[in-house]
């Protein structure tokens, strides 16, 4: 998520190194505010209608056990994205859930730097499923525009999967060309981009996921949690959706959003700039991690503190790791100068977000917890209080 081709995502780039005075005249005449107006009030039966559209036009076309493909890019591949919709659907045991990648061996993750193994490559998926995946998952990826990635989607498509562009994984299913002439939602840095570079695509604002035809994509980072529970129930049914929202956390899945709560303001871009200026505050932390670690406490845990800008986080283990969900991750740490930012034991795993946000203002203020929040497009304010 770090580039960007937004009107206000040039000017805080081009900034970044300038002065403050600069910084204050550009932001001031440029503008960096949220163009979407605030969401129209919706009432509980209209969220749950719009859920259940959803589950209803995405629900399986086929005959038994669906099959998920999950893609990953070994140059890069967002971590949150990846880790989270994995294990989820692993979790919840409802499809054959496989990551895929253009070749076997390491994926790079972002924007925290650790590495997972997928042993799955795109054409070894096509030779053992000839008719295609029921499902793919996209996630956000360094290389949007990658041919070999770009055509494996069209061919997944026109065999029927359901193609599910994650946060800017939407930017991927965009430059396939599977987007045109369709409803599309995306992570709001990359909304912009999204609509220059495909101008029949139909902006929604205002949903978490939205699917149109067979072509499903979501707001950003965090969308993942309630997009992936309301795929469970389509292909599972409530209560094996309901059973797992209980497990990590979540109250509701339903669709509904305000994304006029998520752009750059005076406010927002000043804070980010000004952090992103202090170099000098730059710490290495360290991650422990054990055989059946939760994926999910991992990913948002390595994530949201990474996007403060001054935290280089890495995985404190001996050797490679099996996560809860099977996936291997890889050991990166070379560091043995840091502190550990252990994942609390007995919190489920938007507890663990939001006792990361909470350290996280603790450490860096108010508007750093509050910037991260923003690059996650999460919209739940964590109560930060005592004993919280």
């Amino acid at each position: 998520m770090r580039e960007t081709v937004t009107s206000a995502g040039r000017t805080i780039r081009w900034v970044a190194g300038m002065g403050t005075i600069w910084l204050a005249t550009l932001l001031a005449v440029t503008g960096c505010g949220p163009d979407v107006p605030p969401a129209p009030p919706v009432d509980a039966t209209t969220a749950e209608r719009q859920a259940q559209a959803f589950i209803e036009a995405i629900k399986p076309q086929r005959e038994g056990r669906p099959t998920i493909a999950i893609v990953a890019s070994n140059e890069g591949t967002e971590i949150t994205d990846l880790l989270l919709t994995h294990a989820v659907l692993q979790r919840a045991d409802i499809a054959d859930v496989i990551a895929v990648a253009p070749r076997a061996g390491r994926v790079d993750l972002y924007p925290a730097p650790l590495q997972v193994e997928v042993t799955q490559t795109i054409a070894g998926f096509d030779e053992a499923h000839p008719n295609g995946a029921d499902y793919v998952i996209v996630p956000a990826m360094t290389h949007k525009d990658d041919p070999e990635i770009l055509d494996w989607l069209k061919r997944q498509s026109s065999l029927g999967a359901r193609i599910v562009g994650v946060c800017a994984g939407a930017l991927v299913v965009g430059n396939a060309g599977l987007l045109d002439d369709r409803r599309f939602t995306t992570h709001w840095w990359y909304r912009d981009e999204l609509m220059e570079n495909h101008p029949k695509a139909k902006y929604v604002p205002h949903r978490r996921y939205v699917i149109d035809d067979n072509i499903a994509t979501t707001t950003g980072i965090s969308a993942s949690v309630p997009t992936m529970l309301a795929l469970v129930e389509a292909i599972g049914g409530h209560d094996k959706a309901q059973t797992l929202a209980t497990e990590l956390g979540v109250d509701s899945w339903t669709p509904v959003h305000d994304s006029s709560q998520f752009g750059l303001d005076f406010s927002r871009g000043f804070s980010f700039i000004l952090n992103r200026l202090a170099f000098w505050r730059d710490d290495d932390a360290l991650i422990p991690v054990e055989d059946g670690a939760d994926d999910v406490a991992l990913a948002f845990t390595a994530d949201a503190w990474s996007r403060t800008g001054h935290i280089n986080v890495s995985t404190s283990a001996p050797g490679p790791v099996r996560l809860r969900s099977g996936m291997t991750l890889l050991p990166n740490s070379t560091t043995t100068n840091a502190w550990l930012l252990p994942l609390t034991a007995g919190l489920n795993p938007m507890q663990q977000l939001h006792r990361t946000l909470c350290e996280i203002g603790s450490r860096f203020g108010d508007a750093r917890k509050d910037w991260v929040r923003i690059e996650l497009e999460y919209g739940i304010q964590p109560d930060c209080g005592e004993g919280s």
